[in-house]
């Protein structure tokens, strides 16, 4: 804190910290501290509004105005209306009064405010900052605020926090920190030199440095080269206190045990005694080493017997804990193993039991259709029988009759175009069903082809010229595919090669999937045979084709292998069993941004 006095003679204070930066720095070692009973203690209080206008935080009064000691009487229009000091942050009314900052403040917080000197009422958007009087206040003459200390300097009142910075008589605490008393700037060497408890101060035996008020408890406690006397009375009255532990040693008077005490000696005296006592017990001494070394050694041959029968059972222990490992090995096999197949039924069971639900909502479908065409049998008999019996009438001669079998034909002719509709749909629901059983939904499609010899033939012959494999999926609800093979060949491979296809078929969620389709296709022609030779060929797809586009029709123009292979090796070898041959397409990866191939 910076002391001073006010123009009522009154000392006032400022938190040095806020004074200026560089008398903040020289000073932020000491906490804040309280004024010793020999000064008065005067509160000059912070303010931060000052900031604002440029003045240093800390430099204004936090309430009221300025307090300091004037060389002249300000003028009255430097004054406050309310607290009549000299105007601190002044404020200008629109009734044209003046008010420090903080005294305005406390009038607008009230009710309804009024101005003081003419009881004008006061609004806060009509109140503005004077700064051309704030500017004049500042360059007031004041004097020094440690005028009350003795210093005579005069300044303008902006300059007063870098005066306070090297003025000698301002009161500033004990830059040790540690020390609770305040002093004048000037007094400081003299404080640091002989008054401050805290000063460093040099011990005498050990040279080493610390503050005066730990230098006794230093000597006491923790100084080696502090002379000390040997706690057992001996001839050493003093020695240092680094020499005390190996003089204890040594010390002629020093309580020791017989060096034999692990041997079963029980002597305790002095020092001084003990050489007497070692040459007179010598060979009691011996005795007892010779009996401790002779338990010793039995108790080795005890340990040497334990050690050999360990030994032995240490072959019969190694090998079994190798046959444990390699069983312990073969089951950690098999329960990865049975992991892997479990995780793989867990995945079969999770799509067969939806392939199950749609298989079983289909036949609940195909179940009301058959009743309902068993209905329609049954009314087409009752109708049938009715109609025999009209005809059966018919030929007695009534004329009535003839008018009651015209609506019967009729409802008859009805009844059997539905039985005929019915007859359709359900034909179309059994080939749905049969569809549903062999799809596929993981991407790879499995595709037998019976009567190759026949299918072939009806090839040759331009009959047929290709067949379409089922539809196969890569999920649930993920791209539609088919294959299509064309077993006299096509193209380049017709009559030589047998030439297979990829199909891309429009499928129910197609807006859901990202397109064109990008994902590795593998064709490949499955050997029956034990040795499995399987033939095959893969291709990815190109992106600017129109086959692998979202299909606007049923199907995409299918693209593929003209000649993926030639006739004379599909016949000649193991790809043909009991007439049929098996096709597989499927996925070289699964990505994981798309369910695709």
């Amino acid at each position: 804190m910076s002391a001073g006095r006010s123009a009522d003679g009154r000392e006032v204070q400022i938190p040095l910290q806020q004074v200026a930066p560089s008398l903040a720095a020289s000073l932020s070692v000491a906490p804040p501290i309280t004024p010793p009973s020999h000064r008065p203690a005067n509160p000059w209080p912070s303010s931060d509004p000052a900031a604002s206008q440029g003045v240093p935080a800390g430099f204004l009064p936090l309430h009221g105005g300025f307090r300091d000691h004037f060389v002249e009487t300000p003028e009255a229009k430097y004054c406050c209306e309310v607290c009549r000091l000299v105007l601190c942050q002044p404020r200008q009314t629109e009734c044209g009064h003046r008010f420090c900052q903080s005294c305005i403040g406390n009038i607008l917080s009230q009710p309804n405010p009024v101005c003081p000197a003419d009881m004008e009422p006061l609004f806060k958007d009509k109140i503005f900052r004077d700064v051309c009087c704030h500017r004049e206040i500042m360059a007031l003459k004041v004097y020094c605020r440690s005028e009350v200390n003795g210093c005579q300097e005069q300044m303008s009142l902006h300059q007063i926090p870098d005066h306070l910075n090297v003025c000698p008589f301002f009161e500033v605490p004990c830059p040790l920190g540690k020390c609770k008393e305040r002093m004048m700037r000037k007094e400081i060497p003299d404080h640091l030199s002989w008054k401050c408890k805290h000063r460093e101060t040099t011990c005498e035996f050990c040279m080493t440095k610390m503050p005066l008020t730990d230098l006794q408890k230093h000597k006491e406690t923790v100084c080696p080269a502090f002379p000390v006397s040997c706690p057992n009375h001996c001839s050493f009255s003093s020695l240092p206190r680094s020499e005390l532990s190996s003089h204890q040693h040594d010390c002629p008077k020093a309580q020791v045990s017989c060096q034999f005490h692990r041997y079963g000696c029980t002597f305790k005296g002095l020092n001084q005694e003990m050489r007497q006592h070692e040459s007179t017990f010598a060979a009691e001494h011996l005795r007892m080493m010779a009996n401790r070394n002779s338990l010793l050694e039995n108790k080795v041959e005890d340990v040497k017997g334990e050690l050999l029968e360990r030994y032995k059972v240490l072959p019969a222990l190694s090998s079994r804990l190798s046959e444990l490992e390699n069983q312990n090995d073969e089951l950690r096999d098999k329960n990865r193993q049975m992991e892997q197949k479990l995780a793989t039924m867990q995945k079969l069971m999770s799509s067969h039991s939806e392939k199950l639900l749609e298989v079983e909502l289909e036949l609940r479908s195909l179940r009301l259709l058959r009743d309902e065409v068993e209905n329609l049998r049954g009314t087409l008999e009752n109708v049938r029988t009715r109609l025999n019996a009209l005809e059966q009438g018919g030929r007695s001669g009534t004329g009535s009759t003839t008018h009651t079998l015209a609506p019967l034909e009729t409802q008859l002719n009805r009844h059997d175009d539905m039985l005929s509709v019915h007859e359709i749909r359900l034909a179309d629901m059994d080939l749905r069903f049969q569809v549903l059983e062999t799809a596929s939904y993981n991407g790879t499609l499995i595709w037998k082809i019976r009567d190759y010899k026949r299918r072939k033939q009806e090839a040759v012959a331009a009959k047929t010229l290709s067949l379409y494999s089922q539809p196969f999926y890569t999920g649930y609800f993920g791209y539609k595919m088919c294959a299509r093979v064309y077993l006299n060949g096509d193209g380049m491979g017709k009559g030589t090669h047998l030439s297979l296809f990829f199909v891309v078929m429009r499928g129910e969620y197609d807006a859901l999937l990202p397109w064109p389709f990008k994902q590795k296709v593998t064709l490949m022609l499955m050997d029956q045979g034990p040795s499995r030779k399987h033939l095959g060929d893969a291709f990815k797809p190109d992106p600017n084709s129109s086959s692998f586009r979202r299909p606007a029709a049923e199907m995409n123009i299918a693209s593929g292998c003209p000649l993926f292979v030639s006739q004379s090796v599909l016949e000649t070898g193991s790809y043909i069993k009991d007439d049929t041959i098996f096709i597989k397409v499927g996925r070289m990866t699964r990505p994981a941004a798309e369910d695709g191939f």
